[in-house]
């Protein structure tokens, strides 16, 4: 059935670029903090880092963390259908930056190194223990700048990191998004196809949707890659083959920012396709970690 967009906006739920899987009409119902069973990381009562990190199925004890990094206006709850998808095998969390879902109340971060130290400072007390990062979009940028942190601080690095839907970091784009037009923003959103058709003609949706999309884009627009050494853990990329965003290319680029093992991985679809093929990536994730050597 259609979600009711009176009930939606009632329920005060965002549902932003590429979140309409997560449309439901209970307030917060959805937004979990985890159960605690079988999962170190959300076993803990709601602490600061819980405004942070969300569990929406508990992994067996002891599983593999993989933490998925949300797109420029996303939320966590847009990797429910993967965290699901993974949860029998792996402890699948997912981010939640502030300014959407529950953390609407707070000031979007409009600097993506900012964000990037913020979210370094909530992943760095699980550091004794090995973890995946997946970031698709924006989220991957800072699912790579987390990590470049993890090894220049901490020494280590993720097992593995799944960087999808982003060109890598020095092959830059002017995109010239113009931030203070509702109809620019509106056709890059038409454009990448990652928002229910439906929501964009709902006035109150669309605020809804818009601050942290703004918000998002103004970071990525002032975001300049830093060169440093390369990372140390296994990357792999994957792409849609017709992302007006990133070309195979500018995919296989990624590969200069790693001296660990490389692997680009092609997809049919867009710039969201991640969403069309939620089946085939989440095996793909799960293949490709499975191989893994863990330390220990």
């Amino acid at each position: 059935m259609a979600p009711d967009l009176k009930r939606l906006r009632g329920a005060g739920v965002e549902s932003a670029v590429g979140d309409c899987d997560s449309l439901n009409t209970s307030r917060r119902a959805q937004v979990h903090h985890g159960s605690g069973r079988g999962n170190e990381l959300s076993s803990k009562a709601v602490t600061e880092s819980d405004r942070w990190i969300r569990s929406y199925l508990p992994g067996p004890a002891k599983a593999l963390p993989l933490v998925h990094f949300p797109h420029a206006g996303g939320s966590a709850s847009y990797y429910r259908p993967f965290c699901t998808a993974l949860s029998d095998r792996f402890n699948a969390l997912a981010l939640q930056y502030p300014g959407r879902q529950d953390r609407r109340d707070e000031p979007c971060v409009t600097d993506l190194h900012v964000l990037a130290d913020l979210l370094f400072d909530r992943l760095r007390q699980f550091a004794d223990r090995p973890m995946a990062f997946f970031g698709h979009s924006m989220g991957a940028l800072l699912a790579f700048e987390v990590t470049r942190r993890f090894e220049r601080e901490l020494n280590t690095s993720p097992v593995a990191l799944f960087l999808s839907g982003r060109r890598a970091p020095s092959r830059h784009r002017d995109e010239n998004v113009d931030l203070s037009s509702k109809e620019s923003l509106l056709a890059e959103i038409r454009e990448l196809s990652g928002t229910d058709p439906r929501l964009l003609g709902d006035d109150e949706m669309l605020e809804m949707i818009m601050e942290p999309l703004r918000a998002d884009y103004r970071a990525l627009g002032a975001y300049r890659f830093a060169p440093e050494p390369p990372v140390r853990c296994p990357v792999t990329v994957l792409t849609g083959a017709d992302d007006p965003r990133t070309s195979q290319d500018e995919a296989a680029a990624w590969q200069e920012h790693t001296t660990g093992a490389f692997e680009l991985r092609v997809f049919p679809g867009g710039h969201f396709f991640i969403s069309e093929n939620v089946a085939d990536v989440t095996g793909f994730v799960a293949e490709r970690l499975s191989a893994v050597p863990l330390p220990g």
